[in-house]
């Protein structure tokens, strides 16, 4: 079954709105969400909005910081996915990204030689 089926990503989405910018959300895009939770400790999944360029996306945020971006389709996938692995989900304009997240990029700048 693909996750398209599974997630709805098709049937909750209603009419087909591709942002101008963007491209359509892809079952590649949901499986590594999926992958990136199970490889990791501690994620959490940060929705953001649908804005003209982009469709909607969820970020996951692991324990130490590390994190992904992807394409979701609608809020209502991302809270399907997050439930079916037991863990939490937050909008992110309420709650705004976790400070592990930002300290990550920060460790990241640090680390990367100087060109």
């Amino acid at each position: 079954m693909r996750w398209r089926d599974r997630y709805g990503i098709r049937r909750l989405r209603g009419r087909p709105r591709v942002a101008k910018f963007d491209r359509p959300t892809t079952d590649e895009d949901i499986e590594a969400l999926i992958a990136f939770a199970k490889s990791r400790r501690g994620v959490e999944f940060y929705v953001e909005p649908e804005t003209f360029a982009t469709n909607t996306t969820a970020v996951a945020v692991a324990d130490d910081g590390e994190w992904t971006r992807r394409r979701v389709g609608a809020p209502s996938v991302i809270h399907k996915v997050a439930r079916d692995l037991a863990l939490p989900v937050y909008d992110v304009q309420l709650t705004g990204y976790p400070p592990r997240m930002r300290a990550y990029n920060e460790r990241r700048k640090r680390e990367a030689p100087e060109p």
